[in-house]
């Protein structure tokens, strides 16, 4: 009677746990009182149920590797120049390739000084080819393999912040293959909004315009020696048309990048009735717009992100504070997704989106009509044939199933999981494993009864005889549902968390939850038979 007790109040105790987990998951959660359904964890619908959208993103890892060596040059330079090495340029050539070029008649003494800068000082590089007056060093392959794994793992956490501040409910955000991102919005209702915001490098740059030049002389195809022309896009507010592409004559030389922006808000102007960006910088950001600015008094600089020329003030006096504001025809959601990506940073190289699947919430709808559909017609058929075939016993095994399934919700609600259709897939599949473990035990409890023992020894030899026959089943089973959560993309991983939650809680309900029926109703050495 005491481990009668004991067994009854373990099953009380999960099972009460798992209602109160659960039950703010679900239709119900309006009836109950705020501070539980708000202090509690919730299952959330995945993207084949609720509609959003699915992309597979690509990082151009050989961007990346390019970038990198172009930063190269231009630290490379500094270190030439700080050693007094005499040479002519530095500068990336292709994607992985830095060209150091020397003055006619430089001593080989020299030149090969060059060389053991670049070893010992940067050490990055192989061995250089010598190409005229010039040296050619190849980026070290064990330093591109870091670059492309870094530019992938860079942009995945890149592109979660700013999903996590676009406000998307439970994304799905992994990496897939050495340079994918798999990406999913649930409930997103502004699809091309997301895309842009996923899809924008932010790139932050400032730059002086060049006003020596002659600008229509550049658009005539004459464009000075470091300059280029860069373009102001015009944009309707109703639309998001462009209306008109402004030319500007820029400096190449990048004076200062987001890589200082400290933070990056949305302000609002009141004479011009219009939103607007407005940026600090980190201490060491400040200091250099302050003394920039100084410098460039009564000229103008262009504000540039992503190679769009977002302003282009005029410098009236030294900016000091080490804040500035970025304009240009914003409106509400275009201003507030700039900050984030500013806020968030820059990927470190362009991604290109290679999927793009968008599923509708009438769709998703569709799919969650059809799982209760499916669940309630295999409930029925195995109700009818647990009752039918095992009677009074068959009744056990489905309250079992009834614990295993409100314990199954309560735990994926403890683990905030997402419901997907596989995951549905998933529970329907633990019900049948459920019901299996409960037919091998009782076709035990039959042998022993036609064996001629009593019904209460047959109940606890079927289930000794039937426990490693259940626990080697179930392993099994558990060891695949691992496999494919450790190895398996989305989907596949929302089947196999569900699975794996069920087989446990089945070995529980099975071996714990029907024996302590069988056992009340044995406790009396009266009882004549087993209704099996």
């Amino acid at each position: 009677m005491k481990s009668i007790f004991w067994r009854l109040l373990l099953l009380l105790a999960f099972t009460s746990l798992a209602l109160i987990l659960f039950l703010p998951s679900t239709p119900f959660k309006t009836a109950l009182p705020a501070f539980w359904t708000n202090g509690v964890p919730h299952i959330s619908l995945g993207l084949d149920l609720q509609g959003g959208m699915h992309l597979v993103l690509e990082v151009d890892q050989e961007q990346a590797i390019e970038t990198h060596v172009k930063r190269l040059a231009a630290s490379t330079k500094g270190l030439f120049k700080d050693k007094k090495v005499p040479v002519t340029y530095v500068k990336a050539t292709g994607v992985d390739t830095l060209a150091v070029a020397f003055p006619s008649g430089l001593t080989s003494k020299a030149r090969d000084k060059i060389k053991d800068l670049m070893k010992e000082e940067v050490g990055l590089f192989d061995a250089p080819t010598l190409k005229g007056n010039r040296f050619e060093f190849r980026l070290a392959q064990f330093e591109k393999d870091r670059i492309k794994d870094w530019s992938t793992s860079q942009a995945l956490e890149t592109l979660r912040n700013r999903i996590d501040q676009f406000g998307v409910s439970e994304p799905i955000i992994q990496r897939q293959g050495p340079r994918q991102i798999v990406i999913q919005l649930p409930g997103i209702k502004d699809t091309q909004r997301a895309i842009k915001l996923i899809g924008d490098t932010a790139v932050l740059e400032f730059r002086m315009l060049d006003e020596n030049g002659s600008l229509s002389d550049a658009l005539a195809g004459k464009v000075p020696f470091g300059s280029e022309i860069l373009y102001q896009r015009v944009v309707d507010d109703l639309t998001g048309e462009e209306t008109e592409r402004i030319p500007y004559l820029v400096q190449k030389e990048v004076l200062l990048t987001g890589d200082v922006v400290e933070d990056a808000r949305v302000q609002f102007d009141q004479q011009m009735n219009a939103p607007y960006v407005g940026i600090s910088f980190d201490r060491q950001g400040a200091k250099i717009f302050e003394d920039l600015t100084a410098a460039n008094v009564g000229k103008r600089m262009a504000i540039i992100l992503d190679g769009n020329v977002y302003t282009a003030p005029n410098i009236r006096e030294r900016i000091g504070g080490g804040s500035a504001t970025i304009t240009g025809g914003f409106n509400s959601d275009t201003a507030a997704d700039l900050a984030i990506v500013l806020r968030a940073g820059a990927l470190p190289a362009p991604v290109d989106i290679i999927q793009n699947v968008t599923v509708g919430p009438t769709l998703g709808q569709d799919s969650i009509d059809a799982g209760q559909r499916a669940m309630m017609l295999g409930a029925v058929f195995v109700i009818a044939f647990m009752i039918i075939y095992y009677k009074v016993s068959g009744l056990i095994a489905l309250w079992a199933v009834f614990l295993n399934i409100i314990m199954l919700m309560g735990a994926m609600s403890y683990f905030s999981a997402t419901l997907t259709l596989p995951g549905i897939a998933g529970i329907l599949l633990t019900v049948g494993m459920g019901v299996d473990a409960n037919v091998l035990i009782f076709e035990r409890i039959k042998e022993e009864l036609r064996a001629g023992r009593t019904p209460r020894s047959s109940v606890n030899a079927g289930y000794d005889h039937a426990w490693w026959t259940i626990v080697d089943s179930q392993v099994t089973t558990l060891i695949t549902a691992a496999v494919l959560f450790q190895f398996g993309s989305g989907p596949i991983k929302g089947f196999a968390v569900t699975l794996s939650l069920g087989i446990i809680i089945n070995l529980f309900t099975a071996l714990v939850g029907t024996k302590v029926i069988f056992d009340i109703r044995n406790r009396s050495s009266r009882v004549g038979k087993v209704s099996i």
